[in-house]
């Protein structure tokens, strides 16, 4: 815990990329414990549900941080809509060059963000953005994994310390398969209805027509007890569906 704050503590006046997820709400708290003056942003684009932006704005109003919200239409980024192997690489080079230009204009000195040292830069191509950009992870650069985030934030009492993974909502449509507006929403809804069922970090991927519902492995038995009503909710927006076991992202 030192560690961490010591290294929040030489950073000169940071922006922090804040999703509202268990990395970054843990990231928040100790740059609140740091004792630093910081910034929080985060970036709304169609990649995220309006709840992912509330969740976010919520935990920074309990703690007193103000949010600053940038609005940024992530599809006419030219090459993200193609959704081709670089799209993680461009949606983030353009996210954080958002924080960037915004935080600049606070007067903030750097960018930080929740990368720890679990994420793997070779499963992670957006992770280059980051380095080009110059943004510091101080989770990372303390050593600290997925695992010491969820315990740590557990001891502090942080209701995201279990929170379950949100990737964008783009890594549910296969790559190559170009992204438009409408099957976003279809997605965004679909896991919504899903979640009615009480499933948490479920992914509803879609081709077009044939859809396919993961859900983690430790959720296998709601599945098998609600298959019913799932499928209900899920042939309103496909065809056909298969099930599965969530693969990590």
């Amino acid at each position: 815990m030192e560690d961490i704050r010591e290294a929040l503590a030489s950073l000169d006046r940071p922006a922090l990329a804040f999703s509202g997820g268990c990395d970054s709400s843990f990231l928040l708290h100790e740059c609140i414990g740091a004792g630093i003056d910081f910034r929080a942003y985060t970036v709304a684009t169609q990649f995220q549900s309006e709840r992912e932006t509330e969740r976010a704005m919520a935990f920074c109003e309990e703690r007193g941080v103000p949010l600053a919200v940038i609005r940024l239409d992530i599809l006419s980024v030219p090459g993200v809509a193609v959704n081709g192997q670089d799209r993680c690489y461009l949606c983030k080079k353009a996210v954080f060059s958002a924080i960037a230009a915004r935080s600049g204009a606070d007067g903030c000195g750097c960018i930080i963000d929740g990368t720890n040292a679990t994420d793997d830069p070779s499963l992670r191509p957006g992770m280059r953005a980051l380095e080009e950009i110059g943004v510091v992870s101080p989770l990372r650069e303390c050593g600290l994994s997925k695992e010491d985030v969820r315990a740590l934030s557990r001891e502090a009492g942080l209701p995201t310390w279990d929170l379950p993974s949100d990737s964008c909502l783009a890594t549910r449509l296969a790559t190559g398969t170009a992204i438009t507006e409408a099957d976003l929403r279809r997605i965004r809804d679909c896991e919504a209805e899903l979640r009615g069922l009480g499933f948490t970090g479920h992914r509803f991927r879609f081709d077009g027509s044939a859809g396919r519902f993961e859900v983690p492995e430790g959720q296998m038995h709601l599945l098998d007890s609600t298959r019913r009503e799932a499928e209900a909710i899920l042939l309103k927006y496909c065809d056909s569906v298969t099930y599965g076991v969530r693969r990590s992202e």
